[in-house]
């Protein structure tokens, strides 16, 4: 089964198109980077594919399911990371991950598996407002994949993480089918089964074989 299938997807934000005219797809196992520039449409799609947007026309499918038709069928099943933590500032990492855990019967004991593993352990019980930008990022990252989604939809995963954070997250979100917005052009072409090039949410490229030359030109 195909992860996901476009086809000629847009979506418009009043008179201002945001995305038009995606048509790609990505196997189950596959990882699919997107680059492009500040407004190529980059959050749109990833929001489109998380069911927090309804696209204005085309046809979409996650996980088998037409979109926003059978949304409620794999909400479930993804894990998404966006610009916004989606954490509750005034809890802590180890109730704010309690609280998601409940809502995907997950085990309290997945909690503790993830704190340690992202090195969260000793700040869990701290509120997350006094957290860096970067344990905010780890505690994030947790929240995506505590109830190990088939799908992950992350929007720069690695965003204010130090070498040593990042290299905790990686082992995290580096398996199943993943799509992932980058600016880091080579950690995304190294993640990458296929890469997408947006610009003015058109598709500027759609390719496996992509140079980091091809990327950087988006941005010109």
């Amino acid at each position: 089964m195909r992860a996901i299938e476009l086809a000629d997807v847009g979506r418009a934000y009043g008179e201002r198109v945001a995305l038009t005219g995606v048509t790609l797809a990505v196997e189950e196992g596959e990882t699919l980077a997107v680059f492009g520039s500040n407004g190529a449409g980059k959050t749109t799609l990833l929001r489109i594919l998380a069911t927090l947007l309804r696209p204005h026309h085309g046809v979409a499918r996650v996980l088998g399911r037409e979109l926003p038709r059978e949304g409620w069928a794999v909400r479930g099943q993804i894990g998404f990371l966006g610009h916004e933590p989606l954490l509750y500032r005034d809890l802590t990492a180890r109730e704010n991950l309690r609280f998601h855990a409940r809502l995907h019967d997950v085990a309290f004991a997945r909690v503790e598996e993830l704190l340690e593993a992202v090195g969260m352990r000793m700040r869990a019980d701290d509120p997350v407002h006094t957290y860096s930008r970067g344990m905010v990022q780890r505690t994030a990252v947790c929240r995506a994949v505590l109830h190990s989604p088939p799908l992950l939809l992350l929007d720069e995963p690695l965003a204010g993480l130090d070498p040593g954070a990042a290299a905790l997250i990686a082992p995290l979100i580096g398996a199943g089918t993943r799509v992932m917005i980058s600016h880091d052009v080579e950690h995304g072409l190294a993640e990458a089964d296929i890469v997408l090039g947006l610009r003015g949410g058109r598709v500027a490229f759609l390719e496996r074989d992509v140079t980091e030359a091809d990327v950087r030109a988006l941005y010109v």
